[in-house]
């Protein structure tokens, strides 16, 4: 059996770092693991999604509409851009932030605020973590993506590794500190609830 996750943000929001952190600790917990990632337009702040499989023998990465186990959305409009690929039963952990593109900032479109709303109303199973508001109240909003991978970490009860000393150990010396902050944080929000 597989677990496939597919991760969804913006360029620039920490979202291959975050898959390859998740990769090495499903690695060292003993799973076969493949990943992909796949680059819109994400130096201009365009959608950046990577997907992620893991079980006792994976053979392909990639991840077709229907068949995610869970989304991991940085962002509410990466999050319905998502859906479709998440298999029916399935899980979304998001953040609640919400990043406005060139086309909502010049006006010639909504953002759709009630993102959240229709996500739960589709799925009921949505873990919404206040991942930037925790990164930016820890001292650096980059360390959203950290967040929420402890958050999902949490979700899905992955035990039997030091994902501290990971998390510690793949990022920069001089983020350290606000990145295991952020792990801790998102990690404790889906443990208390």
């Amino acid at each position: 059996m597989t677990t496939n996750i597919l991760l969804t943000g913006v360029g620039g929001q920490g979202t291959i770092l975050t898959t390859k952190i998740l990769s090495e600790g499903l690695v060292a917990l003993g799973y076969d693991v493949k990943m992909s990632e796949i680059h819109g337009m994400s130096q201009r702040g365009g959608t950046v999604n990577t997907q992620l499989k893991f079980g006792d023998k994976v053979f392909a990465p990639n991840i077709g509409e229907g068949e995610a186990d869970i989304i991991v959305a940085f962002e509410k409009v990466e999050a319905l851009r998502a859906l479709p690929y998440l298999k029916k039963g399935g899980m979304i952990v998001m953040d609640e932030r919400e990043i406005y593109s060139m086309p909502v900032l010049i006006g010639q479109q909504e953002y759709p605020h009630e993102a959240a709303e229709v996500l739960k109303n589709a799925v009921g199973n949505v873990v919404i973590v206040s991942a930037s508001k925790i990164a930016e109240d820890l001292g650096s909003i980059r360390s959203q993506n950290i967040c929420l991978l402890g958050a999902l970490v949490a979700a899905l009860d992955l035990k039997g590794i030091d994902w501290v000393e990971l998390v510690s150990s793949s990022v920069p010396p001089k983020t350290r500190d606000v990145n295991v902050a952020a792990f801790k944080a998102g990690f404790e929000r889906v443990k208390a609830n």
